[in-house]
């Protein structure tokens, strides 16, 4: 972790585990104008994700070439991955139309999340809880607006409740079930989900970070060198593990979306 987040721990002969202060970030210019208290740290963080991926997207489709090489050539690799991995599974024929939101989407989460271990930024955006519910309000009132689009507003809640082929007496259990799941908890679980992981992954970097600096440099002693040296070691392991569950994450977040907008396009998802 960066020296910030590991000397943010409290002063004192005692080993202070880092905690909810690791995501309390007050304005980038504390002595600028008051109309620059918003730009903090983790809006910092989420504008160069949006830049970074607009500048790839740029550099790799803006001048394609027949034979691709460079950033084009990774650009079309990661195309193909988000359209047969993401987008085909579950919008079928229908998938080209969608790619540029789910392509979008699924790089845009994957960078914010990959900045929780880049140098110097080392917090992923998603970590902060508005950033998870604003992507997943984004998909949520898609889902709704495509519904009610392609299948009526009287249709759309109709086939959600009622799916066809089952007993009758089953849907005074079933349809206020599928109700609460799919208008209430489907945005609910959609964001927390991406922030839950951002922020518990985040925690424990910071957590075995500051093991290791506290007894490898602020109290070395013999016997605390070997607690200090498991540290490094778990912040190694640990960051190697939390990319994977950051990409995870960015690919759970846009299969769902592309289910959640299939779902609303045709009532037999």
């Amino acid at each position: 972790m960066s020296a910030p987040h590991i000397l943010a721990a409290p002063a004192g002969d005692e080993f202070h585990a880092p905690g909810v202060e690791l995501f309390d970030w007050g304005p980038l210019f504390p002595g600028g104008p008051a109309w620059l208290d918003w730009f903090t740290k983790p809006v910092l963080i989420v504008t160069l994700s949006v830049v970074i991926v607009c500048w790839f997207a740029y550099a790799a489709f803006a001048k394609p070439k027949m034979v691709p090489r460079g950033v084009q050539n990774i650009g079309e690799m990661a195309y193909l991955f988000v359209r047969e991995q993401v987008a085909r599974p579950a919008l079928g024929s229908e998938s080209d139309r969608w790619m540029p939101f789910l392509f979008s989407t699924f790089f845009f989460i994957l960078v914010m999340n990959l900045m929780g271990v880049i140098p110097v930024m080392q917090l992923p955006g998603p970590s902060h809880i508005a950033f998870a519910i604003v992507l997943a309000a984004v998909v949520y009132v898609m889902m709704l607006f495509l519904g009610i689009k392609h299948q009526g507003f009287i249709g759309y809640f109709k086939n959600m409740m009622f799916p066809p082929g089952l007993p009758k007496p089953l849907y005074i259990i079933l349809a206020p079930i599928e109700l609460l799941s799919t208008i209430i908890l489907r945005p609910f679980t959609h964001a927390v989900r991406l922030f839950a992981n951002m922020f518990a992954g985040h925690i424990l970097l910071a957590f075995f970070a500051t093991v290791g600096y506290w007894f490898l440099i602020e109290k070395l002693t013999p016997m605390g060198f070997a607690v200090g040296v498991v540290g490094v070691l778990m912040t190694i392991i640990m960051t190697g593990f939390e990319m994977f569950i950051q990409a995870l994450q960015a690919f759970i977040f846009a299969v769902l979306a592309a289910s959640y907008i299939a779902g609303s396009l045709h009532a037999e998802h």
